[in-house]
């Protein structure tokens, strides 16, 4: 039910992270990853990481802002292994923190373009050919950050909430061709760009004392969402959004 043998992922955003601990599981239960990101020598790093572990990965730089560079990615994909089954659409930025009262337009325009525009660049690209052959997964790491207001994320919010509707309104287009796409929605995860609400024990603790798991997640927490969701057994499960968020949200402390 969770095997990804022969499939192949492009995974946007995964040097590190949540991306890294998704492509590097992918590895795992047998799936080709493409490792992608701005930075070519933190690529080239983690696609021999994966392969070191006994995994098959390649590593591709490229800039989410940059719609010539992802095709050049999706191409190069295509190119080495003929097709893209699984597209995670991970990579993501936040410039800004403070209201939306004071955002720059240039601001907002980087949230909305690099969080949105890209992943609907990128499924333009790639869901026509998984539509062809009547098979494909898509998802997006949203946020529960657009779940609820933020008095401090509220661009980086609005984009996520964003993505969500993308999903959805994805999934009515494709599905029809056997195409799904879902997001998943994390709480605070252990990685570096959240790194300033773990890294100090102070704020670690107040951050999670809304949470009933009590703790923040780990890389590998949201990875295992993402193999069900590309696996045979996420098969008839599209247009959702997924939490995983240790109850947070369910306990009204977003």
């Amino acid at each position: 039910m969770f095997d990804l043998s022969g499939k192949v992922a492009l995974i946007t955003g995964s040097s590190r992270g949540i991306g890294l601990a998704i492509a590097s599981r992918m590895a795992e239960f047998g799936a080709r990853v493409v490792i992608s990101s701005r930075k070519a020598d933190a690529c080239a790093a983690a696609a021999a990481a994966i392969r070191a572990a006994g995994g098959s990965a390649i590593d591709h730089p490229a800039s989410i802002s940059d719609k010539a560079a992802l095709q050049g990615l999706v191409d190069r994909t295509v190119t080495e292994w003929g097709r893209i089954d699984i597209l995670v659409c991970n990579a993501a930025v936040n410039p800004y923190y403070g209201p939306l009262s004071q955002i720059s337009d240039d601001a907002f325009d980087k949230v909305m373009q690099s969080n949105v525009r890209s992943n609907l660049w990128l499924c333009n690209m790639v869901i026509p050919r998984m539509a062809e052959r009547r098979e494909g997964s898509v998802i997006i790491i949203s946020s529960i950050a657009g779940l609820a207001g933020s008095l401090s994320l509220g661009a980086y919010g609005i984009s996520k909430a964003a993505d969500s509707a993308l999903v959805r309104n994805l999934a009515v287009e494709w599905g029809p061709h056997n195409v799904r796409v879902n997001a998943l929605a994390p709480g605070i995860v252990r990685t570096d760009f959240a790194k300033r609400l773990w890294d100090d024990p102070e704020i670690y603790r107040r951050a999670v004392e809304g949470y009933p798991l009590r703790r923040i997640g780990e890389p590998d927490e949201v990875a295992g969402a993402a193999i069900f969701l590309a696996a045979r057994a996420g098969g008839f499960v599209t247009g959702q959004t997924l939490v995983i968020d240790g109850g947070v949200t369910i306990a009204g402390s977003v």
